[in-house]
């Protein structure tokens, strides 16, 4: 299984390099995402929850590491975020099986990263 937590960091770091290589078309996308993403009729959340769903059809681990970070930081709590699993396995058949359950590891990877988090906070 991959790490995600881990995966979106490296993934992060990856996008800056583009960012730096391609600012025009990187600047549009990040546009792009902010408007399609922002609060309107639909909350953050709930935009989050379906772009999880989309990345778990589409088959994108990455996708699923930023959306699956993304959802939990808009505040989708654990049960919204497995429903949305659920309505993907629904949408996708067999492979949106095997993906929902790549989605259900990484919540539970930046569940646990939170839980660390805040227990070092703590100490």
């Amino acid at each position: 299984m991959k790490n995600y937590p881990n995966h979106y960091q490296e993934l992060s770091r990856l996008i800056g390099d583009l960012q730096a290589e391609i600012p025009e078309t990187m600047n549009s996308f990040n546009a792009l995402h902010k408007s399609a993403c922002g609060e309107g009729a639909l909350s953050t959340k709930t935009k989050e929850l379906i772009s999880l769903g989309i990345a778990i059809t589409s088959r994108c681990d990455g996708c699923i590491a930023f959306h699956t970070h993304d959802a939990i930081k808009s505040g989708a709590s654990k049960q919204e975020i497995v429903e949305a699993i659920g309505v993907a396995v629904l949408m996708g058949g067999g492979p949106a099986v095997i993906y929902g359950c790549e989605a259900l590891e990484a919540l539970k990877q930046f569940e646990m990263e939170k839980e660390q988090e805040a227990a070092a906070s703590n100490v």
